[in-house]
């Protein structure tokens, strides 16, 4: 089993920045890719980014691409997104998930999930 903990979220005015982060606990996620999804407010949940387990390779969905860089350290089982230019639309509660696909942008791919972390940009 595989436990995520987001932290980091929070309220921020548009154009500012926020640094979500993912700690695991329990096995590893050093063999897992590791991604971000997030729910607005009334929507479905949808992909962000995603980081193949050697963090050598990324994707992005293409609303947040030249915004948002995802990034992960192995050794501290973190995962994080650094989030620019945010956008009211950014607004959502965050999730971060570990999948035993290498670069997964689909939510059934993924086997555990955080409990997520609430973004709020005001406009």
């Amino acid at each position: 089993q595989v436990q995520l903990v987001e932290s980091g979220g929070g309220l921020v005015q548009a154009g500012g920045s926020l640094r979500l982060s993912c700690v695991a606990s329990g096995r590893t996620v050093r063999n897992y890719g590791m991604g971000w999804f997030r729910q607005p407010p009334g929507k479905e949940r949808e992909f962000v980014a995603a980081i193949s387990w050697s963090g050598d390779s990324t994707y992005y969905a293409d609303f947040v691409k030249g915004r948002f860089t995802i990034s992960r350290d192995n050794a501290k089982n973190t995962v994080t997104l650094q989030m620019n230019s945010l956008k009211p639309e950014d607004t959502a509660v965050y999730y971060c998930a570990a999948s035993s696909q290498i670069l997964a942008a689909v939510s059934t791919l993924y086997n555990y999930w955080g409990q997520g972390t609430q973004v709020t940009v005001s406009s």
